[in-house]
């Protein structure tokens, strides 16, 4: 090739090149401006705009070095409170299911009394039978005065000091819902004289309450567990108190006394007493099954002593509904305590229901701390009552006033 035709050929090979460079310039800018356009202009992901609580918590999760502890406290806290609900539902629900199947046992038991009372022939009294057909209305309390049929004269010295008599003992029974009734069996020889006087006395005053049961010293546990067993029958009270006719007592105060554990299921309330199991034959409260408490010189469980003691209506259905298999022991006040053993009951220990006579019920009179029951411990009971009471009522009575302004 000549030198001529190498010239020809050199400028087109310059400008192809500077085209060249040209183009690789304008693409690299055009480039770095599309570049550049996108980033400024790249749209926020959806979702990641705001952080909600569960997202905060997960990221505060990595933030730890999702550290396995913590993750785990966190877990056992979670699930302790879904059992501790869980548990307060079930512990709500075995409570009210208590109450039932308790509302039920006395139902049973009260049905159980009234037709076993029916199947005996034991009376029962005309307003009663009435009461029933018509519903049955809701008493503070029953209280049984245990009597026999040599304590005419003591009787008598109860309705002319605390017992109210004629239309004022219908009023206590309408207006503050208070039974009182003294309670006796019969003799062995069934319509005998014994048996007449006290159907004379009856018709007279009209304050007793008959069981269907022979009358007799060492009969007074089955006396007791009959007498309750016929009281929850014949009334629906929310007490059932047993007293005997040698002690004084003031109803107002036991009333108010009583009102203060109505909201508790299962009471037993008296002078808790703990003595000791006497095995010697011929003294008096000789236990003959001495041995079941141990060794020699032992005491008996705490129990109310024998003069006045107050059980809650659902105790008094237990008695009634399990009377046949109710161990007797010597000593009626015994034997109540020992029917209890056992059972959810709450013992209430309270001294005013044992004060003693003039002047230890009348100081506490004038202090303020009236008693409820009051009798001498030497002779369990007032000594020589008939004649005595009346000076204890005086002295130690909380006035008819009171028992009339009281509310329960």
């Amino acid at each position: 090739m000549t030198w001529k035709s190498r010239g020809d050929l050199l400028p087109k090979s310059v400008m192809s090149k500077k085209w060249v460079i040209f183009l690789c310039i304008g693409s690299f800018c055009a480039g770095m401006v599309f570049t550049n356009s996108r980033m400024w202009t790249m749209p926020e992901p959806k979702g990641l705009g705001r952080t909600t609580a569960m997202e905060a918590e997960k990221l505060n999760v990595v933030s730890e070095g999702c550290n396995t502890r913590i993750l785990q406290e966190k877990e056992v806290k979670r699930e302790s409170k879904g059992i501790y609900r869980e548990v307060s539902k079930t512990q709500n629900a075995i409570q009210t299911l208590d109450k039932t199947i308790s509302n039920l046992e006395m139902e049973l038991a009260a049905a159980k009394a009234a037709q076993e009372s029916i199947r005996s022939g034991a009376p029962v009294p005309a307003n009663m039978k009435m009461s029933e057909s018509s519903g049955r209305r809701r008493y503070l309390m029953v209280v049984g005065i245990n009597t026999a049929f040599s304590s005419r004269k003591r009787r008598d010295s109860v309705r002319e000091t605390w017992m109210p008599q004629g239309e004022k003992r219908k009023k206590l029974e309408e207006e503050k819902g208070i039974i009182i009734r003294f309670v006796i069996g019969h003799s062995a020889t069934s319509g005998g004289i014994l048996d007449r006087a006290i159907e004379a006395e009856d018709k007279k005053h009209g304050d007793f309450l008959r069981l269907d049961h022979v009358e007799g010293y060492l009969e007074l546990s089955a006396k007791t567990r009959t007498y309750f067993a016929t009281a929850v029958n014949l009334w629906d009270a929310d007490f059932y108190i047993k007293v005997d006719d040698d002690v004084h007592v003031n109803i107002a105060t036991l009333g108010q006394t009583l009102v203060r554990h109505r909201s508790k299921p299962r009471v037993y309330i008296g002078c808790m007493k703990s003595g000791p199991v006497l095995s010697q034959k011929g003294v008096r409260y000789h236990e003959p099954e001495y041995w079941k408490f141990g060794e020699a010189g032992n005491k008996y469980f705490r129990h109310a002593t024998g003069q006045l003691y107050a059980i809650s209506k659902d105790l008094a259905a237990y008695i009634s509904n399990n009377k046949q298999v109710l161990h007797k022991y010597a000593n009626e006040d015994v034997s109540l305590g020992s029917w209890f053993i056992g059972l959810d009951v709450d013992h209430i220990d309270d001294r005013r229901l044992c004060c003693g006579t003039p002047p230890d019920c009348e100081w506490k009179a004038q202090a303020g701390n009236v008693c409820v029951a009051s009798f001498d411990w030497t002779c369990s009971g007032i000594c020589r009552s008939a004649e005595r009471i009346k000076e204890v009522h005086k002295r130690c009575g909380e006035g008819e006033k009171a028992l009339w302004s009281a509310s329960f």
